[in-house]
């Protein structure tokens, strides 16, 4: 038996929660109507499947892609869930995936929803994905829902790849120029300081910036014991507080507030919340089940956030495009293309356009940013170096100066 905990709203309007005991989803969503409750959250606590250590072993993107594709062509063509599968499992490259799928076979053998079974494998498959095969399955339109998702998958997958290629060479140049200083601080610096102490002598006056430079060389060299365990705990401890709640919430929140960064976070969370958001309604998934489980999927806590909010409000009869309207992390075409499609019921098919839309300016973001963040590095790698060399060549010029006169 598992447990799920709920939310759910009573005849008379107001909300409740509580935690049922059930065999799966299904099961527990019956027993709360029972209860003449009407659920719209559902969330599972305790007694997950003992074999979600399976899914420990992330299964690559494009192995779900691929994965997906083909399910979606083998359903079409009128091949048995089970036994495309079955196919899909034997011919896999993915071992990883080849063991998550040994155990959906199994459950789907032993007669649960493809929906289920997946659910037991959150790490491999997001709740975007689950939702939305429970929905195709209820539908009758699997292999419609299988060809949304692989297409959303393979958009999103695009959008990483890009930030990911974006940020690679600038963060080379960061990674260079700390081993550059540390480099020199320990090695260079003390060698050309006790040079120029011996020309110029004890009694030398040197520059302040070659006596700043100097003394913090002489730190780092008398502390290195203390101060590099330092900076690993502390490098570690900041990690490790940004995948807290309150340090996603500060991280999110600041990159919404540095110029440049702010644009492309504002993109990627505008396509991600249309095409999601577009593909779950297109599945038949209802309004507020699609805003919570969107607002899980966009990435940011700040726009999660403003999702969830969104939920009470939308409950109440008040229209998303209204909402998302009043809230300045949305632009304004985002609320102006929902209206539209509330008035002509096609709220997919339009959303559909605007994720298209924003995933076109995401390129065009990352570009601009690309091509700003690489010289930026390059001065500050070269602004360091010329830092360290100024200190070097002042006093070896008054020593010269010294010597003419």
């Amino acid at each position: 038996m598992a447990q799920f905990s709920y939310q759910a709203t009573k005849s008379d309007g107001s909300k409740v929660s509580g935690q049922v005991e059930a065999t799966d989803r299904s099961s527990a969503i019956k027993l709360i109507v029972k209860q003449q409750l009407k659920p719209f959250r559902i969330e599972e606590t305790k007694g997950k499947s003992s074999l979600s250590f399976l899914s420990n072993k992330k299964v690559k993107s494009d192995h779900i892609v691929i994965f997906t594709r083909e399910l979606s062509a083998m359903v079409g063509a009128g091949v048995p869930l089970l036994r495309a599968l079955t196919s899909l499992q034997s011919h896999t490259e993915s071992p990883a995936l080849k063991t998550v799928l040994e155990s959906i076979i199994h459950d789907v053998e032993a007669g649960s929803p493809l929906g289920d079974s997946l659910a037991k494998f959150p790490q491999t498959f997001s709740s975007v994905y689950v939702n939305m095969v429970r929905a195709g399955e209820t539908a009758g339109i699997l292999d419609e829902i299988l060809k949304r998702l692989a297409m959303q998958q393979e958009k999103n997958a695009t959008i990483r790849k890009k930030i990911k290629s974006a940020m690679t060479y600038p963060m080379v140049l960061v990674g260079i120029t700390v081993l550059a200083f540390f480099g020199l601080m320990l090695f260079v610096i003390p060698q050309i300081g006790k040079i120029i102490q011996d020309l110029g002598g004890p009694d030398a006056e040197l520059p302040s910036l070659t006596v700043f430079m100097l003394g913090i060389s002489g730190f780092m060299i008398q502390f290195w014991y203390i101060l590099f365990p330092l900076l690993i705990v502390g490098v570690v401890f900041l990690l490790r507080w940004l995948r807290t709640p309150n340090g996603k919430l500060a991280l999110h929140t600041l990159m919404l507030k540095l110029p440049g960064v702010k644009t492309i976070v504002t993109k990627v969370a505008m396509a991600r919340f249309a095409r999601t958001f577009s593909a779950l309604i297109g599945a038949g998934v209802a309004v507020l089940e699609a805003l919570e489980v969107t607002a899980r999927s966009l990435g940011n806590v700040v726009y999660e956030k403003a999702l969830l909010d969104a939920i009470p409000e939308v409950q109440n009869g008040v229209m998303l495009s209204s909402v998302v309207a009043k809230n300045p992390l949305f632009p304004a075409i985002v609320s102006q293309m929902l209206a539209v499609g509330e008035e002509t019921g096609q709220t997919d098919t339009v959303l559909v356009k605007v994720a298209d839309f924003y995933e076109e300016e995401v390129d065009v973001a990352i570009e601009g940013l690309s091509s700003i963040i690489e010289p930026v590095m390059i001065v500050v790698m070269g602004g360091m170096v010329g830092l360290i060399a100024a200190s070097v060549m002042l006093p070896i010029a008054n020593l010269s100066q010294t010597i003419k006169s």
